[in-house]
């Protein structure tokens, strides 16, 4: 029997206070896995689901009426502020976003604009505001941007990159010329959110997928500054911030440096040793593998009851696989993974 959901669970668990359950929701959580999604899909491309304010909020509010989830993520794209910056974004059939005039050169970094989130991203505030109505305070509403180097690496490689050669090569050449970028990147990162949060919602999140590739001390140099930048001002807005990362389990204590109240982990970490290196100060987030969603009910609940032993019934814990849902995962899975946390973390 799934728990009944509390309205502010997450928010809880974002503060650190104590709630009668576990708090879950899920990266990708509304996506190519459900039905209802892919009824939409087939009749408008990705980019006209993000850009129709009425088609994003009715995807954002799909799963939250097929689960008991304990927070909405908005339906948007990393990549959406990227227009408004003079950066042409397409998303090719079956290939993902091609950028057609990546960022290579000190011309092409002066070219790039700060957005103005009114003028450029107004379909995403607007579907804030129709999730927050719809919503009615039933569970807090995530806003999101790509973090700096993420976004970064997008536009100057131009597509998803193994090895970031073009990335780390203005990265290591052209040092000025790195920095006039990620200050710009950074200053779009904030005006960015700051719509969001001034549109209504409840908690922002960071998504660094890609800088995973960095060592720690390219991380400390290149990457770090700019995030913790970006966190510092966002925060001031006083919505709880979570600061995600991919492939950074070998230094979690600098990115816990990087700031947030929240700090997400991917499963390549075990949590409870994440959450010994980043502080009890902080709050956690993860860390399941997405995969073991494809696994039978039986592994799921194991692996989920697992979770929540490392985290030992610690206020600020917020259950969440450690990357998005892939797409296939079986729906009835997903709702496997959200019942069994309400029912084995109850009080």
């Amino acid at each position: 029997m799934a728990k009944v959901v509390e309205k502010d669970a997450f928010l809880k668990a974002c503060r650190r206070e104590r709630a009668g359950y576990t708090p879950v929701w899920l990266m990708r959580q509304a996506g190519r896995y459900m039905k209802e999604y892919m009824a939409i899909r087939e009749k408008h491309s990705f980019l006209e689901m993000c850009r129709n304010p009425e088609i994003a909020a009715e995807v954002t509010l799909q799963p939250i009426k097929a689960f008991d989830l304990d927070a909405a993520i908005i339906f948007a794209d990393i990549l959406l502020p990227l227009d408004g910056m003079g950066i042409n974004l397409e998303f090719a059939k079956n290939e993902g976003p091609v950028i057609s005039n990546p960022v290579r050169t000190r011309k092409d970094i002066d070219a790039v604009r700060v957005i103005n989130p009114e003028e450029h991203v107004p379909y995403l505030l607007q579907a804030i505001r129709l999730v927050k109505s719809e919503l009615n305070g039933k569970v807090p509403l995530i806003g999101f941007s790509g973090a700096p180097f993420t976004l970064a690496s997008y536009i100057i490689e131009g597509e998803g990159s193994k090895n970031y050669i073009n990335t780390k090569k203005l990265m290591y050449s052209d040092p000025e010329g790195w920095k006039a970028l990620m200050e710009k990147i950074s200053d779009v990162i904030i005006v960015y959110l700051e719509a969001q949060i001034e549109a209504g919602v409840d908690a922002v999140q960071l998504f660094d997928s890609w800088v995973g590739c960095l060592g720690p001390d390219d991380y400390k140099n290149y990457a770090m500054p700019y995030s913790k930048k970006i966190i510092e001002t966002v925060r001031k807005k006083g919505v709880p911030f979570i600061n995600f990362s991919t492939n950074t389990g070998t230094y979690l204590e600098t990115i816990a440096g990087t700031g947030g109240d929240v700090v997400g982990v991917d499963w390549k970490v075990r949590l409870d040793e994440a959450w010994k290196t980043i502080g009890y100060d902080r709050a956690i987030q993860g860390n399941l593998d997405p995969v073991v969603l494809f696994g039978p009910v039986s592994e799921i609940r194991k692996r989920v009851k697992e979770i929540l032993d490392m985290a030992g019934g610690r206020p600020g814990h917020i259950f969440n696989l450690g990357h998005g849902i892939i797409l296939g995962t079986p729906v009835d899975n997903v709702r496997a993974v959200i019942d069994s946390v309400h029912e084995l973390s109850a009080k």
